[in-house]
């Protein structure tokens, strides 16, 4: 790619945004787009939040199939590389919204990017990521002071700079060339699921020839444990080893279930095989706070690496199996309280630890704290995310319980309101 010296001192702004996408000029050559860059540019105040239907959505969208184009990677969308939904707006976030083909003031257009690299091979792998997110807050933000930027760097600039950075690394010399390769950058997720599930109700390419999808959802946080939450890997009887062969320096966090609040439950609802990568949740998600600044870089390299060697490793297999997981969100108890705690969904041991507590709710009121593990409500023990569910389940609004937490190595039982 191409770029005058004073646009890349202004890489970072609006202006070079705008630059990708108009100018060019051919008298010096700069190092490839990196994906701090494109975290930067997606995750720019300029863009407000990348709110599906709105005009900063579409010049995120613009950006990416201008990223797509500068790679040499062919368009496959309905018109170049868009393809355009409408939909009834819903006031409920990841709740499937009505697609219509009808157009007025209650209706809003998405846009999915969706590129293709054909390597004239028999099957194709999908490669996915959403790009969208909150706007100025509103439904689904957990932010309580009025409107405010949301810039989602982790959510999920992040998946998509790594979608990108692997589209790169799929394009040159000496890259797997079994399969062919189907990028996509999905809007919508933060509705509902809404731009992958359009895409495979009315796919560009035959969906019978995918032999599995992979999704990037907020990969920007590895911690310093190096932990790497892994969804999917029941799908295919194949993943397991391959997903445990490749983990190097990484501590992998397994789930089997293809089902979950991202774009990979789409393609898994279409039976086809899925592994979606999470580096876990933190006080940011769905805040104002979800900043480039916070982003570790270092990690999305070791992140990128590591599913590029499961997908060189894979590339060597034929079409792989589709086997149908346990559908987690079927089993999930009814419960009428909250303890008003953000789970570690990266914790592997023995409870439930808290990773976030929110404001003027029971567990803040207790004293509960930021790594506290619970291990027991009431009678009921908590040994994982699973049972410390059942345990909310069994309180009533009003209902007092004492709630024993470790801290520190150390035992402590409180008192909890709900």
């Amino acid at each position: 790619m191409y770029f005058c010296l004073k646009q890349r001192e202004m890489r970072y702004f609006l202006p070079l945004l705008l630059s990708i996408f108009i100018f060019s000029c051919k008298e010096t050559q700069i190092a490839s787009i990196t994906m701090k860059d494109d975290v930067m540019v997606l995750a720019h105040d300029s863009l407000k939040g990348r709110k599906t239907g709105s005009k900063e959505e579409k010049i995120a969208a613009d950006y990416i199939a201008k990223r797509f184009s500068d790679m040499g990677i062919a368009p496959k969308g309905k018109e170049g590389y868009f393809q355009e939904f409408t939909y009834k707006a819903s006031k409920n976030p990841h709740q499937e919204a009505i697609f219509t083909l009808e157009t007025n003031d209650s209706t809003v257009k998405g846009h999915n990017v969706v590129a293709y690299l054909d390597n004239q091979a028999e099957n194709t792998v999908v490669i996915g990521a959403h790009y969208d997110h909150l706007g100025m807050g509103g439904e689904g933000s957990l932010y309580r002071e009025g409107p405010a930027i949301h810039n989602g760097a982790d959510d999920n600039a992040s998946g998509v700079a790594m979608m990108l950075h692997l589209t790169e690394g799929l394009k040159q010399k000496g890259a797997p060339k079994g399969n062919n390769y189907l990028f996509i950058g999905f809007s919508g997720e933060e509705e509902g699921l809404l731009g992958s599930n359009y895409y495979v109700k009315n796919p560009t390419i035959d969906l019978q020839k995918v032999t599995y999808m992979i999704n990037m959802d907020m990969v920007g946080r590895l911690n310093n444990q190096n932990t790497l939450a892994v969804y999917g890997i029941g799908t295919s009887p194949i993943f397991k080893q391959v997903v445990n062969e490749n983990a190097g320096e990484l501590t992998i966090i397994e789930n089997e279930s293809g089902v979950g609040p991202s774009d990979h439950t789409s393609f898994y609802l279409s039976e086809i095989p899925v592994l979606h990568f999470f580096t876990g949740q933190h006080e940011d998600y769905h805040k104002p706070t979800d900043d480039t600044e916070k982003i570790n870089f270092e990690g999305m390299e070791m992140v990128s690496k590591y599913i590029l060697s499961i997908i060189k490793d894979l590339d060597k297999q034929d079409k792989l199996p589709y086997q149908k997981t346990k559908n987690e969100s079927e089993v999930v108890p009814d419960f009428k309280v909250t303890l008003g705690v953000v789970p570690d969904y990266l914790f592997g041991g023995k409870g439930m630890r808290i990773d976030g507590v929110s404001e003027d709710k029971p567990a803040q009121k207790a004293g509960l704290q930021k790594g506290d593990i619970v291990l027991k409500m009431g009678e009921y023990e908590v040994i994982d995310m699973m049972s410390y569910m059942n345990s909310l389940s069994k309180f009533e609004k009003g209902q007092t319980t004492n709630v024993t937490v470790e801290r520190k190595g150390e035992l402590i039982e409180v008192a909890v309101t709900f």
